[in-house]
């Protein structure tokens, strides 16, 4: 009965991890053939790009905060000291039940710093406070007097020098410009925290610039994202004057894929600070223990996997359909993954009475082959780290590939749970992840 169990279990995870494995190589391929080196931002022409395209107005950044005391100051701070003397004015949503972060943020009022409240009560959805912010916008400003960009952050966020300079040199000719998010070591947490290291690593080293190279709509992060102030605009007329989609749990996700669709796709920019040689990126502090790690993924999973896939459909475009594949396979990845622990568990009977049978030759083959993939999923990961975080924490990607699939396992259950509740109460609301910004030193 175990080997029957065993065999049949071990046969459906290996088929399956052939087959992302397989999915991942590609992607692999093709960045490695025409992705993999890094620009360098050229100064001076986003100098004259700057005076060419943009009015001197500047760029607005809106900041939703829903119980972000701890951190609003900070940031507001950080954007201060690594933006001094440029254009832009900071945007903070919050709520009148939030008196703390509102508190926090009156602190900082200034002529570059204006404080929103929305009208409902929080927590709302994240897209339910830019709607507040982008309302008090339009009320602030005009086509004569309005900033030329919109930038999206997080209060939890560290900023880059350089980042408005980039925006600058790119938006002339793109609706939308991404920048990569770079998870900050947290020495309290080398594994949950640090997983998160490996998982951006590739994503925003790696497939992002895929997504782009095939011509395929590129997602917003939500953080260390830009978009045009006039094609915000022309989203906001099309959707009752709410550019941000209220009725999902991503709806940074779901701005890339609503603006490729009005044909107005976005660009992912890779470019390195000229002086430094450090990655133009957005840099913080992510999710440290178990439980927030799981409940800051479900979100995830729930409004790109499982939602989204409602939401948003899928596309005549075969790049399109390929990754958002690639985006929704989640649940079934957590699927395969618990099959495969499980042949294992049901292996173990066998192995300590020594009546464990050699596999026939199709599972010979099939476990060959998901061996050779895996070591190089392996060191592909851990050579992504390595280019941003050094040789200790590339060392450290390998055996965090562990953590990552047990959480992808606890995600996609409490994820799955949670979506059906949602389909019967149609509500959603802002799951707060606690946030702490880094001190200076450290950024």
């Amino acid at each position: 009965m175990f080997f029957t169990i065993w065999r049949e279990l071990a046969l459906f995870a290996g088929v399956g991890f052939l087959l992302f494995g397989l999915d991942d190589l590609l992607v692999d391929l093709v960045w490695l053939g025409f992705g993999s080196k890094d620009s360098v931002l050229p100064l001076e022409e986003g100098q004259r790009a700057d005076a060419k395209a943009i009015p001197t107005y500047g760029i607005a950044i809106f900041v939703p905060a829903w119980d972000e005391s701890a951190v609003i100051g900070a940031m507001i701070d950080c954007c201060m000291r690594q933006w001094g003397g440029q254009d832009f004015r900071i945007y903070i949503g919050s709520y009148a039940n939030d008196p703390a972060t509102a508190l926090a943020v009156k602190a900082k009022i200034s002529d570059q710093v204006r404080l929103v409240t929305t009208v409902h009560h929080g927590p709302t959805t994240k897209a339910d406070c830019l709607n507040a912010i982008w309302a008090q916008f339009c009320l602030d400003t005009d086509n004569s007097t309005r900033p030329w960009a919109i930038v999206l952050h997080d209060a939890e966020d560290c900023v880059h020098r350089q980042e408005l300079r980039l925006y600058r040199a790119l938006l002339p000719h793109h609706a939308m410009v991404q920048l990569p998010v770079l998870p900050l070591p947290d020495a309290r947490s080398h594994w949950i925290a640090g997983h998160y290291i490996d998982e951006f690593a590739e994503a925003h080293g790696k497939d992002l610039i895929v997504r782009s190279l095939i011509g395929a709509s590129l997602p917003s992060a939500g953080v260390g994202c830009a978009i045009r102030a006039d094609t915000l605009a022309k989203l906001a007329q099309s959707t009752g004057g709410k550019p941000f989609d209220e009725n999902t749990l991503t709806e940074d996700y779901e701005l890339g894929l609503r603006l490729a669709a009005l044909g107005q796709p976005g660009h992912f920019a890779r470019c390195r600070d000229p002086e430094t040689g450090t990655l133009i990126a957005v840099r913080a502090y992510f999710p440290n223990r178990l439980v927030a790690a799981v409940r800051q993924k479900t979100r995830w999973i729930i409004g790109i996997a499982l939602a989204g896939w409602d939401r948003t459909g899928w596309s005549r475009n075969a790049a399109e359909v390929w990754m958002r594949w690639r985006d929704r396979r989640t649940i079934l990845a957590a699927i395969l993954l618990l099959a495969g622990y499980a042949s294992m568990v049901a292996a173990l009977p066998l192995i300590v009475r020594g009546t464990m049978p050699l596999p026939d030759s199709p599972l010979v083959i099939l476990f060959s082959c998901n061996f050779l993939l895996l070591c190089w999923r392996l060191s592909m990961r851990a050579t992504m780290v390595g280019r941003e975080y050094g040789w200790r924490q590339s060392l450290h990607a390998v055996p965090r590939a562990l953590v990552t699939s047990i959480l992808a396992i606890m995600a996609s259950r409490r994820a799955f749970a949670q979506y059906l509740a949602m389909l019967r109460t149609g509500t959603l609301h802002w799951d707060k992840t606690r946030h702490e910004f880094p001190d200076q030193g450290q950024i």
